[in-house]
């Protein structure tokens, strides 16, 4: 269990950032540089055939309601279709990069 040192200061904030031990420095520097495996694999799936063909008619739908000034049509449908295609491409690689 990890217990974090809080203090009450009145004055400077920088005042505050000096008080912090250079282990809890080290420990905020690691996490820094971890990277999430889902973002990681979310970007190559999205460059997939399959995912690239759904993205660009989502953006083609896109340009076409931004292209309107006054119009009920929405890209729902579009975005949906993206986010399961890609989301189909990543349940089947997350799982084996996961501890």
């Amino acid at each position: 269990m990890v217990f974090e040192r809080k203090m009450l200061t009145y004055g400077d904030p920088e005042d505050e950032e000096e008080d912090v031990p250079a282990e809890e420095e080290e420990e905020e520097e690691e996490e820094e540089d971890m990277v999430d495996p889902l973002e990681t694999i979310r970007t190559k799936c999205e460059q997939t055939e399959h995912c690239v063909h759904y993205k660009e008619r989502l953006e083609t739908c896109e340009a076409r309601v931004g292209s309107k000034t006054s119009t009920l049509e929405e890209c729902t449908e579009e975005l949906f279709d993206f986010l399961h295609a890609r989301d189909h491409c990543v349940s089947h690689k997350l799982f084996h990069s996961v501890k």
